[in-house]
């Protein structure tokens, strides 16, 4: 599909870009006359220079480190994003539980699962309230915390992303990490973009692609939690990725997958994997305060 811009010799046809960030692939498509990959890349750099635990130089990873307790401004956003949902969530969303995490075998993995008493020490080290911005620098409580955005950079790439392209007035596009998804007016067909949500049959090679539902968005952000994809099976028992900041073990909810519309995609991803964590009754609650808000749950309730 082309347009003719008015008062303009130019013509705009949609883009479409794709590649690698954060471990995963994005996607992007939009209505313009020319080709933003490169800016859409810088961007998302940006965002991987700051924020991911994965990039040995990142901001993040430096203050893990304790090299430095100076934040930059897109960590100083998303950490006081991530103060507000920890307390909209009464602590299921929570970038300290990463010690957790990685002792349970996912982030950086360790392969042997925690005993009690490892995991007993190591919820000493959980709680965003033991972390504390004044300006641009982060204090902790304790020094051997350390904080993960894994559940909230990818949305917030996204909006990094689309604001990319509403910076050049953009009125139609789409853009995507690994599933968390931003959209603006209408697909290439000129109708609303549809967005699959797939079912959540245990797939731990991500290649079963089947559909629960399929649902129109346009000008809102859509992200997905679950665990059906990432776990491992050990002595019999399926040890699932999202872990309870609250217990220290995976959590075991009625929730299958969690999908959350938004007007931000960081939030939409925060908000979905808190929701895992939490369980239906519980996510309900904290839905009431959250207005702007939208869920579709798949529950294991047949």
């Amino acid at each position: 599909m082309v347009f003719r811009r008015s008062g303009s010799q130019a013509t705009a046809s949609y883009q479409h870009n794709e590649g690698t960030v954060f471990g995963t692939l994005y996607h992007a498509k939009y209505l313009y006359d020319r080709d933003l990959q490169a800016e859409l890349e810088a961007e998302l750099q940006k965002v991987d220079a700051s924020l991911s635990m994965f990039n040995p130089q990142s901001t993040i990873s430096k203050i893990n480190r304790n090299e430095t307790d100076e934040t930059d401004e897109m960590l100083s956003e998303v950490l006081k994003l991530s103060f507000t949902i920890y307390e909209a969530t009464n602590g299921a969303f929570d970038p300290t539980v990463a010690p957790l995490v990685n002792a349970w075998g996912f982030g950086f993995k360790s392969g042997q699962m925690p005993d009690s008493t490892q995991v007993d020490s190591l919820l000493a080290l959980v709680g965003l309230s033991h972390i504390h911005l004044d300006g641009n620098k982060l204090t902790k409580d304790n020094p051997l915390s350390i904080l993960d955005f894994s559940a909230i950079a990818k949305g917030y790439g996204v909006d990094r992303a689309a604001q990319v392209l509403r910076n050049h007035d953009i009125k139609n596009f789409m853009v995507e990490i690994g599933g968390e998804i931003v959209t603006e007016g209408v697909n290439e067909k000129g109708e609303p973009w549809r967005i699959g949500i797939n079912k959540p049959d245990d797939d731990s090679t991500s290649t079963n692609t089947e559909l629960q539902d399929v649902i129109e968005l346009s000008g809102k952000a859509i992200a997905t939690s679950g665990n059906y994809r990432n776990y491992y099976i050990k002595d019999g028992r399926k040890i699932a990725h999202t872990i309870n900041p609250k217990t220290g073990y995976p959590a075991q909810q009625d929730i299958l997958s969690s999908t959350v519309i938004a007007p931000t995609c960081a939030e939409a991803d925060a908000f979905a994997t808190a929701f895992m964590v939490l369980g239906t009754k519980a996510a309900n609650r904290v839905l009431e305060k959250q207005p702007q808000l939208e869920t579709y749950f798949i529950t294991n309730d047949k």
